[in-house]
């Protein structure tokens, strides 16, 4: 009876030693990115929307599709949420062409790092580009938006809705959700 309990015991302590030191599953490299992306929505919309990738060429890779016409992606440092219409208004403006007159929708409820309020295409803050930096916002794209009359001051207060880019094709409303973080 002794070596029967000492069979079992060393079989549990075994089995127990085995499960103890199983790899653990390591998750996804791309499940940070995704989260990431995903908290520029709110939660029912990055619920159902796809979570893109952009390399430095500006090609987008899918990394979870979507089933709402939503694309999440992290941009420089900045997260958004994209509808399709907004996804061609980006695209243009990356690509230094005419933008779509379809309004659009774009999420950005994590804030922003900053761009300038008068240069499209500007890529650092200098002394006269009236740089930016606005908290939670959504932003509404296409020729539409100019329609609702916001100030297209060159430094407007980012805490209330403003005109970004006035005067350029890529014209676009930024209306501020929540205070900056």
């Amino acid at each position: 009876m002794c070596c029967r309990t000492l069979l079992f015991v060393a079989v549990l302590l075994f089995g127990a030693s085995a499960l103890a030191t199983k790899p653990q599953q390591k998750p996804s490299p791309d499940a940070d990115y995704i989260a990431q992306a995903l908290s520029a929505a709110p939660a029912g919309v990055a619920k159902d929307a796809a979570v893109a990738r952009m390399d430095d060429k500006g090609n987008m890779t899918t990394l979870r599709a979507g089933k709402n016409g939503f694309t999440c992606m992290v941009a420089d440092r900045d997260k958004m949420c994209v509808d399709a219409n907004s996804m061609e208004f980006f695209h243009a403006l990356m690509v230094h062409a005419t933008p779509t007159d379809k309004i659009g929708l774009c999420y950005m409820l994590q804030g922003d790092t900053g761009a300038s309020n008068t240069d499209p295409f500007a890529t650092a803050k200098t002394a006269t580009n009236h740089w930016i930096v606005t908290g939670p916002h959504i932003m509404i794209t296409g020729s539409p938006a100019k329609a609702l009359g916001y100030t297209e001051a060159k430094d407007p207060d980012p805490a209330k809705p403003y005109m970004m880019w006035p005067g350029t094709p890529y014209e676009h409303a930024m209306v501020p959700v929540a205070p900056m973080k």
